[in-house]
């Protein structure tokens, strides 16, 4: 049956919305007394906000793992569990897979191991090698592809995602993780919001602050600088209109002149359309995906 992408995908949403949740998902429990040694009695602090507090954990076995403390401990049990199934059912290569949980003094949720640590620890930290054009797009990318996972191939969708580079992690190969989905970003007493039927797009005001995050991100990556303070200066540097005569010094110097400009002017124009778009934005995360897909000739990698 030949079916054009658009119906097809549409029909592909369709299902997804209509199939049930799966099994109930059983998780590791760890130890409270192992998840506190770990992480030196909670000292080993990578990030954190109002709503959580992230630990870097070593276990004894050599094992590396996030750990993310729930600070809203008065937050109904019944969410917390929730929160946990939830997150156990997400599988996809950019973000970082919960490995199991743990109750004490707090709640604590136990992810995957993050051999390379944060996306920010690799821009800003210079005793470390900078990461060269290919790495940065290939992040990109991946993050972008996440993001279509998880706004548009799950119900309900997770809207409730955080994309900074303290949040982002590495794995071995430097492919990106994202590592701040559901309760703990948002704060509420829910993961997700809850819709009747998938988005087409994902084109609505949910959208709009993930749009925002995303194309900060991306500034991030091409020029190395923090987004301290939602990344206002980058942010008003874009907006500029002629910010294009200044792209050689805003580029990180750590890559030189090691990077391609056609693919340079497509990130910028994808972050140039992402910070403007504020609650309404004017693409969607899927069209921003194939569009990088195809300017930034990712199947040569």
């Amino acid at each position: 049956m030949d079916l054009s992408l658009p119906k097809f995908r549409s029909r592909l949403l369709a299902w997804l919305c209509r199939s049930r949740p799966g099994p109930m998902i059983f998780m590791k429990r760890f130890p409270y007394k192992d998840i506190k040694r770990a992480t030196d009695s909670f000292h080993r602090i990578m990030y954190s906000n109002s709503h959580i507090v992230v630990y870097k954990a070593r276990f004894q076995d050599g094992g590396v793992a996030l750990v993310k403390e729930i600070r809203d401990y008065s937050q109904a049990e019944h969410v917390f569990y929730r929160e946990m199934q939830l997150l156990g059912r997400l599988h996809h290569r950019h973000l970082l897979a919960l490995r199991g949980f743990s109750t004490g003094n707090k709640r604590l949720l136990v992810f995957d191991n993050i051999e390379r640590g944060s996306l920010k620890e690799h821009l800003n930290d210079p005793l470390r090698t900078p990461l060269n054009w290919r790495t940065r797009r290939q992040i990109a990318v991946g993050v972008v592809a996440a993001l279509e996972y998880l706004l548009l191939f799950n119900e309900p969708p997770m809207f409730h995602v955080s994309i900074s580079s303290s949040n982002i992690m590495l794995d071995e190969n430097f492919n990106a993780k994202l590592s701040d989905i559901g309760l703990q970003s948002s704060g509420e007493n829910y993961v997700t919001v809850p819709h009747n039927s998938c988005p087409k797009d994902c084109m609505g005001q949910e959208c709009g602050n993930i749009m925002f995050q995303l194309g900060v991100l991306i500034l991030e990556l091409i020029t190395g600088q923090s987004s301290e303070n939602g990344g206002a200066d980058l942010v008003q540097w874009i907006r500029e209109s002629r910010f294009s005569s200044s792209i050689d010094n805003m580029i990180d110097p750590d890559l030189g002149n090691s990077y391609d400009s056609r693919e340079l002017k497509s990130l910028l124009a994808v972050a140039k359309l992402c910070v403007k778009s504020g609650d309404k934005p004017t693409t969607s995360i899927l069209h921003i995906l194939r569009y990088l897909q195809k300017k930034l000739d990712i199947s040569r990698d």
